[in-house]
């Protein structure tokens, strides 16, 4: 299997508590807690308005999993902008806390938010063929987690449906192959590279 092209930025340093905010929709400059965990590294607030920029700001009735959701920034800013069902997996108990406090916090949460301690790899390979408009691959950049969730997220996906990959290396088509999946929006931010994936052969259909 190839490999990711280019060589990796530096490692983006490791934050501290601090906190990051919604971007759009009903939670806008809504902030979120960044507790000092090992290996947190949120995406940043440019990225992720890039990202939902190139999807369109409205995901009414979308259905999206954020596989290694830590502060929750992606799959909360998914359901800040109308997606019907969003679910977030976390293996770090004080993190799932954390995500859990939030989901009270927000008004309307408690019926687009779902919050789940556990594997996002196995998270991914449990939900049903086609039944996911969006989901969000943000593992810790030190684990081998990129391609068994690369694997189990291409079945889960809708016909339209949309993968977001965040990695210190940028995937090509050719390494993205073997998963059926290719690079639609690509964008490099420092050491981070943002990949916007579909199913290799899809049509243009949503943005």
């Amino acid at each position: 299997m190839s490999r990711p092209t280019g060589r990796p930025g530096r490692p983006p340093p490791h934050r501290g508590a601090g906190e990051v905010r919604i971007v759009g929709g009903i939670w806008k400059r809504t902030r979120l807690p960044v507790p000092d965990r090992p290996g947190l590294r949120p995406t940043p607030d440019r990225v992720r308005e890039t990202l939902f920029n190139w999807l369109g700001q409205d995901l009414a009735g979308w259905r999206v999993l954020d596989a290694f959701a830590g502060t929750g920034a992606l799959g909360i800013e998914a359901a800040s902008r109308g997606a019907a069902q969003v679910t977030l997996v976390e293996q770090d108990a004080a993190l799932v806390a954390g995500l859990q406090a939030l989901r009270g916090r927000l008004d309307g949460a408690a019926d687009i938010l779902q919050v789940r301690r556990g594997d996002g790899v196995a998270a991914l390979r449990q939900a049903a063929a086609g039944s996911l408009d969006l989901v969000l691959i943000d593992p810790p950049f030190d684990a081998a987690l990129f391609e068994p969730a690369l694997a189990a997220a291409a079945p889960a996906l809708s016909a339209g449906g949309f993968a977001y990959l965040e990695a210190p290396a940028a995937w090509s088509d050719e390494a993205l192959a073997p998963f059926g999946l290719a690079v639609h929006r690509h964008l490099r931010a420092g050491a981070v590279h943002a990949h916007l994936l579909r199913r290799a052969g899809a049509g243009e259909g949503r943005p």
